[in-house]
């Protein structure tokens, strides 16, 4: 299913974005940022965060952990690389260029993967989804961290009006928590182990799917 943004698209929209990236973002993400990472973390030490961005989360990481990012800009991780050596921050192991949807690690590498704000701006999530659960190891979960529109009431009218507002900041409405379930049940081995809201008034919500041993 290819109904989002291009790969070139969003390359080009992120490096737009990247020098007022941590600006924008920062305090209104941090809190839900947190609550992957802690959910992440309670799975094992190694993780993989896909769409690591400038690498906002990654002083969230405790030293114990072993993390691998990744994310289509260098424009973003030129950022997330200076952030790493500046703080010394040596949990982080490696962080290169890569497509969600063609992830360069071998089968079942990872305690548990994230993806943060990015699920619904991926061109083909259901495929970036089935990457992720290919690297995670049984047992492990896939913890995706996002804005997931309401299914109905007036809620979704609201976002329904809201809609341009929403997209140009990097987010969509029409990306529903459904979708990702009904991926999970197609592979016969992921289920959705939580829902839940979070900050502000529960606009991003947590989902966590844990793969079965």
């Amino acid at each position: 299913m290819t109904d989002g943004p291009t790969t070139a698209l969003m390359q080009k929209a992120y490096a737009r974005w990247a020098p007022i990236y941590d600006v924008v973002y920062d305090k209104l993400t941090a809190p839900t940022a947190r609550a992957a990472v802690e959910a992440c973390v309670a799975c094992g030490p190694r993780i993989l965060e896909v769409g690591v961005g400038t690498g906002l989360a990654l002083g969230y990481y405790p030293k114990t952990a072993e993390v691998y990012g990744i994310d289509l800009s260098e424009a973003m991780l030129r950022r997330a690389k200076a952030k790493v050596e500046k703080k010394g921050l040596s949990h982080v192991k490696s962080l290169q260029v890569m497509d969600a949807t063609r992830l360069g690690f071998p089968d079942e590498m990872f305690d548990a993967v994230t993806a943060q704000f990015i699920i619904t701006l991926v061109p083909e999530p259901e495929a970036a989804l089935s990457e992720f659960a290919r690297v995670l190891k049984p047992g492990g979960e896939i913890v995706l961290a996002n804005h997931f529109g309401q299914p109905s009431g007036p809620i979704a009218a609201f976002e329904e009006l809201a809609s341009p507002l929403v997209k140009a900041i990097g987010w969509s409405s029409a990306f529903k928590a459904e979708r990702v379930e009904a991926w999970a049940r197609t592979t016969g081995r992921m289920e959705v182990v939580e829902l839940r809201p979070l900050f502000p008034f529960g606009f991003f919500k947590l989902m966590r799917l844990r793969k079965r041993a």
